[in-house]
């Protein structure tokens, strides 16, 4: 059977990148070590006896601009990007939007399952296998890193996220295979804050899903019917690598 029928299908779509651009200033978080990302380096240049040709070298962080988590990112022993294929990185697309909740809230606000199951009334079930992306339009911070961060005065964080039964009711009840937000985090800073963990993100990886982190224009996706597409290098052992994410709109 062929599939090429299906490509000429989706060549004639809508892409999206979900990706933020990445150069030798785009923020990471502040744990990470200053002088952790050198992009382009030259270290083979066109002026080579040897050959004419330009060879970069780049050094990164693996939790760096719009990234993929894999479970043993916060837990030894748990898998590493080693244990997921290609049969990962295609699912369908439900973008779940945050923003009417935020601008009457504020940004210390988390999805909930009653927004969830709301959001389900509008637009149907959220299929099993689906990737479940979060809506905030934080995106737009980029690469502002204290907008991204919304410190207050005493450098607290104030930015939307997931609460952990949420995620729960999308894993446990819904069968998705996983989800994705424009923050730095997982967590609600607020519920960050009052656990004194990130325990949204730690449930996630723990129970051997992956995430995807810092996505970008997901104002610019339907709520239902893109296909989403997350691919990262193949790079053994890696806790995180930076992803290319991209939707097909019909």
């Amino acid at each position: 059977m062929s599939l090429w029928p299906e490509l000429e299908k989706l060549q004639s779509a809508t892409w999206v990148d979900l990706t933020h651009p990445l150069t030798n200033d785009s923020p990471y978080w502040a744990g990470i070590p200053e002088g952790s990302v050198e992009l382009c380096q030259t270290v083979f240049d066109y002026d080579e006896e040897m050959l004419s040709c330009r060879i970069h070298t780049h050094k990164f962080p693996g939790q760096f601009g719009t990234h993929v988590d894999f479970p043993s990112h916060f837990t030894p022993g748990k898998p590493g990007s080693e244990a997921y294929g290609v049969e990962h990185t295609a699912m369908p697309l439900c973008v779940i939007d945050l923003t009417p909740k935020i601008a009457a809230e504020g940004p210390d606000t988390a999805v909930t399952v009653e927004d969830i199951t709301a959001w389900e009334a509008e637009h149907g079930r959220i299929p099993e296998g689906a990737f479940v992306a979060l809506r905030t339009d934080w995106y737009l911070r980029w690469p502002d890193n204290a907008a991204l961060n919304n410190f207050d005065a005493e450098g607290g964080e104030h930015c939307p996220g997931w609460s952990l039964p949420a995620l729960q009711f999308l894993y446990e009840e819904r069968g998705i295979r996983m989800n994705g937000h424009e923050t730095f985090d997982t967590d609600a800073s607020f519920l960050a804050a009052e656990t004194g963990d990130l325990t949204c993100e730690r449930w996630v990886l723990d129970h051997g899903h992956l995430q995807v982190e810092v996505m970008a224009n997901l104002d610019k996706v339907p709520a239902t019917g893109a296909i989403v597409f997350v691919t990262w290098p193949h790079i053994e052992g890696a806790t995180g690598l930076p992803a290319r994410v991209v939707a097909a709109v019909a």
